[in-house]
């Protein structure tokens, strides 16, 4: 024969909500996790790249360092210029020139240089410019959520 389902009395259910209560609490207490800069900070670490030139399927390893998020934004806005009107054009070859001789390490041809840079085709030159990280992005929407009201 089954057994008959045991009803919580009036003080269980408190106790349970009171014990509930206090366990949210606690957790709400905890402090929160300390923010850890190192994991937004760039690598000194050389960072191994394999290149592809697609129309020959020829393939080497270059070694590359970052590029810090300042570093980036002095380079594109040194390929910005502007007019009398204020209006604006962006040099996209200066960009990832920049971008190449500033990053590139170590590579077949030894270092990455304005030289070298205007000697290659443009099979190396398109393999190359896949390395350079985007100018802008294609995200210019702004939500609206995410602006501090002050």
């Amino acid at each position: 024969m089954p057994r008959p389902k045991k009803t919580a009395t009036a003080q269980e259910a408190m106790d349970a909500a009171e014990t509930q209560e206090t366990k949210e609490k606690m957790e709400a207490e905890l402090p929160p996790t300390p923010f850890n800069i190192a994991n937004y900070q760039i690598s000194n670490d050389l960072q191994t790249r394999t290149v592809v030139i697609e129309e020959t399927g020829d393939e080497f390893d270059v070694k590359m360092k970052q590029l810090s998020w300042s570093r980036r934004n002095q380079i594109l806005a040194q390929s910005i210029t502007w007019d009398g009107d204020g209006n604006t054009a962006f040099n996209s070859d200066a960009y990832v020139r920049s971008c190449l001789k500033e990053t590139l390490m170590e590579a077949p041809w030894g270092r990455t240089t304005e030289s070298f840079l205007i000697s290659i085709d443009a099979r190396l030159g398109a393999a190359l410019e896949r390395l350079v990280p985007k100018a802008f992005t294609d995200d210019t929407t702004v939500d609206s959520s995410a602006v501090k009201k002050e």
